[in-house]
């Protein structure tokens, strides 16, 4: 609920924030949210067939690992690549 709630509030203070350091951590908030959704969903489908559990482990990882490193680098203030699948 909670990163449902960060991407709205992303979008709405998108435009506001371009042309800012604050830019490319909206769009790299807003990719991580969309790319775990999507890693959630197939992982969902394919857990059926019991290859979805580790893909769900896989994206919950990557999630995790993003939102860290995003924050501590915006905490330092250092920008982050948002079209990166990692950093």
């Amino acid at each position: 609920m909670a990163a449902l709630i960060g991407v709205i509030i992303a979008y709405v203070k998108g435009d506001d924030m371009a042309g800012t350091f604050y830019a490319d951590h909206i769009r790299f908030l807003i990719r991580t949210f969309w790319g775990t959704l999507l890693g959630f969903a197939v992982g969902g489908v394919l857990s059926v067939i019991l290859i979805g559990i580790p893909i769900l482990w896989l994206v919950s990882l990557w999630y995790l690992f993003r939102v860290v490193v995003g924050i501590v680098r915006l905490l330092d203030n250092r920008p982050v690549t948002p079209d990166g699948w990692l950093m």
